[in-house]
């Protein structure tokens, strides 16, 4: 069944809960219960959701977290069968030692389109916003990749901004892009929003380079198809075991995989709130009574993005809710 109605205001209102929820712990140094507070809203407010929807990008079996799980299912049941790629909290320790870019996402699409990442846990990753689809090359050097984006954005090299992890495994790749003369933003956390970053209006951001999460690169990839950005991925083992994982299920390391194979379907629909404060979100406010959530909501199919500015009042969300927001 295709999908025909309009699922991004039902897919917000789940990332506004999580975002409500989790955001009471920012600072508080505990990442395991504020993402067990973001999980549990949001598998409150999806149960909700009128669809037949299964999760194939789980958030916790990576990080051993509390998870909605994959092949868990999710939704009334009635409507079209989806996809579901969650993150409760997509920077838990951002989130728990009070820094900013903690945000809750949640990406759907037809049954069948999300790539499975196979238990192979981390890929390299190139992306850009719309305006450099086209020009990038992750099997070219790191170079001719900053001076193709600096070329097509008609800016010079030393105004191009790269956001990278900051992980002892990119020494050499920072090493690249400082030769370059670009200017480099080092990120603790939150590749996802990294990734976004490149493509929303008057981006923060350029390029994302290096190595990251898997889930997070399909999360990220569903995000630039509603954008018309595009990301590059290849499968990274970071050990012998992990090698022979991939030999064995026959995964080829050398495959770029593209946005449209992270994401096959044409109609996506990504929703996400700032938890704390950041360049792509701003983050949950607290009032006496209430908040204020600041998200966004996407659809590939239309091209429409649309920013939320949202005030929630506890004693009117508690009358139609069992979720203990107050």
């Amino acid at each position: 069944m295709r999908i025909e109605r309009n699922l991004g205001m039902d897919l917000v209102r789940a990332t506004e809960a999580a975002a409500l929820r989790s955001g009471r712990w920012m600072g508080r140094g505990d990442k395991n219960r504020a993402d067990q507070a973001a999980v549990d809203a949001m598998r409150y407010a999806l149960d909700s959701v009128p669809m037949n929807g299964v999760v194939v990008i789980g958030e916790g079996e990576k990080d051993e977290a509390p998870m909605l799980y994959i092949g868990e299912r999710l939704g009334s049941g009635e409507g079209p069968e989806v996809d579901v790629a969650v993150d409760p909290v997509e920077g838990t320790t951002l989130l728990a030692e009070g820094m900013p870019g903690a945000i809750a996402i949640v990406a759907i699409a037809e049954r069948g389109s999300f790539y499975n990442w196979q238990g192979i846990a981390y890929m390299d990753k190139l992306a850009v916003g719309e305006r450099a689809r086209g020009v990038i090359d992750i099997n070219a050097p790191v170079a001719y990749n900053v001076r193709a984006v600096a070329r097509t954005l008609g800016k010079q090299l030393e105004d191009v901004t790269v956001v990278v992890l900051d992980r002892p495994r990119h020494k050499e790749l920072i090493r690249e892009i400082r030769e370059t003369g670009a200017r480099i933003k080092l990120i603790l956390h939150g590749d996802v929003s990294a990734g976004i970053m490149t493509a929303i209006e008057n981006p923060p951001a350029d390029i994302l380079m290096g190595i990251g999460g898997a889930p997070e690169a399909v999360i990220t990839a569903a995000a630039l198809k509603c954008l018309g950005g595009e990301i590059q991925c290849k499968v990274w083992p970071r050990n012998d075991e992990e090698r022979a994982r991939a030999a064995e299920l026959g995964i080829d390391l050398n495959k770029v995989y593209t946005t449209n194979d992270l994401v096959r379907g044409e109609n996506v629909y990504v929703a996400a709130t700032g938890i704390t404060p950041g360049e792509f979100l701003r983050g949950t406010e607290y009032f006496g009574g209430g908040a204020r959530t600041h998200s966004v909501v996407m659809r590939s199919r239309s091209g429409t993005v649309r920013y939320i500015d949202a005030t929630h009042r506890w004693d009117k969300l508690m009358r139609i809710s069992n979720m203990p927001y107050g």
